[in-house]
């Protein structure tokens, strides 16, 4: 029985996580990715919004063929923290997202990654308490476990367009090794690349962000369809979703 639908209005999708600390542009990364253009006004991010991306998968390949790329994009204030947990329910992928010059958002990437990955925890108590509790010798465990689970992730670092113009500042802590973006990054086998939400160059088409960026959504259907044996629901004109889904 062949795996793909021959309908030509049914696509196949799959889901992937955005998160990262509120104020990073979580949004407008989402906004420019999905649409090649610069948000210009964007808001807090209440709960959850998803729009989605067509990716072209294994563009040129004999496998090639457009899939729905869903891009949740998890809204970061912790007043939503027990709640969130409803949203992280089958991830093909995940976006983790800081701020370059906001070096408290890129220690708490690891939070954002365990809270994830204990997602089934029934109490929220419980599982709260275990993310903020998380050191470094217990997050390199499960970042081995979540190796094996083959969940592709990508480490997103924003405004690099003000990196340039901030300064250190002396109320934060240092950077510990374990906690940087790039030690997470490498804990994953994640790709890691730095945007500037104000720049649509930043993913032009043949940039080294792009071919990335591709490089990560091939792999995040791979991993879909080696998970399942097949390609992911089908999308034919009405999402399943009790969320306002912005299609094209």
């Amino acid at each position: 029985m062949s795996t793909f639908s021959a309908h030509p209005n049914e696509i196949n999708k799959v889901k992937v996580l955005v998160v990262g600390d509120s104020g990073v542009g979580k949004t407008s990364l989402v906004h420019l990715l999905v649409n090649g253009e610069v948000l210009t006004k964007s808001s807090w991010t209440i709960g959850c919004s998803v729009e989605v991306k067509i990716h072209e998968y294994r563009e040129g390949s004999p496998g090639h063929r457009p899939y729905f790329v869903e891009l949740w994009d998890i809204g970061g204030n912790n007043s939503h923290k027990s709640t969130r947990h409803l949203f992280y329910t089958s991830v093909h992928g995940i976006i983790l997202v800081h701020d370059l010059a906001n070096r408290k958002s890129q220690q708490n990437l690891r939070q954002w990654l365990v809270e994830v990955l204990l997602k089934e925890k029934s109490n929220p108590g419980s599982r709260d308490a275990l993310v903020d509790n998380f050191d470094a010798e217990q997050f390199g465990a499960l970042a081995k476990v979540y190796r094996a689970n083959k969940i592709p992730v990508l480490v997103v670092g924003t405004r690099l367009d003000d990196l340039a113009e901030t300064r250190p500042t002396a109320s934060l802590p240092r950077t510990s090794p374990a906690f940087s973006a790039s030690s997470l990054a490498d804990a994953c086998s994640a790709d890691e690349l730095s945007v500037s939400c104000l720049d649509v160059r930043s993913v032009a088409p043949g940039s080294g962000n792009a071919v990335k960026l591709s490089r990560f959504f091939d792999r995040v259907i791979d991993g879909q369809i080696h998970c399942n044996g097949r390609p992911g629901p089908l999308y034919s004109g009405q999402p399943n979703y009790g969320l306002k889904m912005r299609y094209p």
